[in-house]
């Protein structure tokens, strides 16, 4: 019986976040994109009047209210297949700001995970950031900070996006990096649009490899809604991902959802097509290192509850409103995570 058959004789009685029955600890790590999480109140400084009381969506409390309670069930269940505790750190996308993160963590689903925040304000025209919530039992955020993706258009003016967040933390007495993405979208065109995802990857890339060069088995994630799939040339060719374990040396990106994309599976579509543009990449220091924290699998978060059973989109993610009629739904978006593992036992 290999290593990972062996997980699964014990996987059932898992007590902690970090498993510590059997061989390994294990860690799971996701993200979700919440689609638009915004609160009820006009921003003067955004362009958020549609979820407003008064806006075309006319977005109330009892809306918001739903919105949060569905989304903190997603959560609730993220990743207790392998650990009853669930996703010990999770990025996410599309929240207005710190207000409704601390609405969401307070949901009754997932109150008891006592679940940290780390956002920052970012430039988006819209006023959706991205975050991170942790707990804090497993994690400990050590540095954080807002990074920009500085984008210039045509005529030379600059291009607001959302800001990459950048956390350092404690991971069970390893270091760990992880960035926090929501690359710009494609609306304009795939192609018009490159530019902007390919500038998104080559600032992880270029954190990544500043890490390397003071630590060369540095432990990153990046982590998002790269508005790309694995195949694209961001994330293939200026990440330069490699889709194997095997193949994954000192240096290298390991992404492992390509095989998944390859087999038709998305986390989002859009004229029937599937796309899989939520994604969590990890460096070859969360693949080769034999002791410590190393990547086992990977799983996109599509239960039937989670699709869409009626209407213009049937069969996709079943999102909060269906053009502006609202239907109660979660996102338009499923989530992802990966599990870590850790042996207990000295290499």
């Amino acid at each position: 019986m290999n290593k990972y058959a062996a997980i699964l004789l014990f996987l059932a009685f898992q007590i902690p976040a970090f498993s510590q029955e059997g061989q390994f600890k294990t860690a799971c790590i996701g993200f979700y994109n919440f689609e638009n999480l915004f609160d009820t109140l006009d921003s003067p400084d955004t362009e958020d009047t549609e979820f407003t009381p008064g806006g075309i969506r006319h977005w109330v409390g009892a809306m918001y209210r739903e919105k949060l309670g569905n989304l903190a069930r997603v959560v609730s269940e993220l990743g207790t297949e392998l650990t009853p505790d669930g996703v010990a750190i999770l990025g996410v996308a599309e929240v207005e700001n710190q207000t409704v993160l601390e609405d969401f963590v307070k949901q009754p689903a997932i109150a008891a995970r006592h679940y940290q925040i780390v956002h920052y304000e970012s430039p988006d025209l819209r006023g959706i950031d991205v975050a991170l919530i942790y707990q804090a039992k497993y994690f400990k955020v050590t540095g954080s900070r807002p990074v920009p993706l500085v984008l210039t258009s045509a005529d030379g003016s600059r291009t607001f996006t959302r800001d990459m967040l950048y956390v350092t933390g404690d991971l069970d007495g390893e270091e760990i990096h992880i960035l926090v993405n929501h690359w710009p979208s494609r609306r304009g065109g795939e192609k018009a649009t490159q530019p902007y995802r390919e500038a998104g990857a080559k600032l992880c890339k270029n954190i990544r490899d500043s890490l390397l060069l003071a630590n060369p088995a540095a432990r990153v994630l990046v982590m998002g809604d790269l508005n790309d799939d694995p195949v694209s040339p961001s994330v293939k060719n200026v990440l330069a991902c490699k889709t194997k374990t095997k193949d994954v040396r000192q240096g290298d990106f390991f992404n492992p959802w390509y095989a998944f994309y390859k087999n038709g599976t998305g986390t989002l579509a859009y004229r029937d097509a599937w796309s899989l543009f939520d994604q969590v990449i990890l460096s070859a220091g969360l693949v080769n290192n034999p002791g410590g924290w190393h990547y086992y699998k990977a799983q996109v978060f599509s239960r039937p509850y989670l699709i869409q059973k009626t209407g213009q989109y049937k069969g996709y993610p079943f999102r909060t409103f269906d053009f502006d009629n609202y239907i109660a739904g979660y996102s338009d978006h499923f989530p992802v995570y990966v599990f870590l593992l850790k042996s207990l036992e000295r290499p």
